[in-house]
């Protein structure tokens, strides 16, 4: 019975992650950005804003420098307009990766709100950590 456990759980687990969906490769009138290119994007604009789409729990175990946590399913109008006043404000969205939708939602909102100069960073925190680059907790 032990030796069929293990084959089924990788199995499940599998499945499981197939299922799971994708991000877009493009977010209509998001700029999309790699890892490399968002450290750049901070270097040459002090006035962005990092917006971490993630579950607080996330958040708080470690996230990108400087970054606001604002889960997308918490994110309106006006509480986006408290970090952000101003919708020229250059803004960027991450999440967990490629496999999580939070920061895609986030961005295509904030894009309908209106918002001129939206970032997304596709591989999010995944990207982030597997290139070793700086982090908060």
């Amino acid at each position: 019975m032990k030796r069929l456990l293990l084959p089924l759980l990788l199995l499940c687990s599998t499945v499981a992650q197939a299922e799971k969906p994708v991000a877009p490769l493009h977010i209509p009138g998001a700029t999309a950005l790699s890892a490399e290119q968002l450290v750049e994007l901070v270097l040459a604009t002090p006035e962005l804003v990092i917006i971490d789409a993630r579950k607080e729990e996330e958040f708080a175990k470690g996230h990108i420098e400087n970054a606001i946590s604002l889960p997308d399913t918490e994110m309106s109008t006006e509480v986006l307009a408290v970090h952000v006043a101003h919708k020229q404000t250059p803004l960027l969205f991450y999440c967990n990766g490629e496999r999580c939708l939070r920061s895609t939602n986030a961005a295509k909102k904030a894009l309908s709100w209106g918002y001129k100069s939206v970032y997304w960073f596709r591989g999010g925190w995944v990207e982030w950590r597997e290139k070793n680059l700086p982090v908060e907790k």
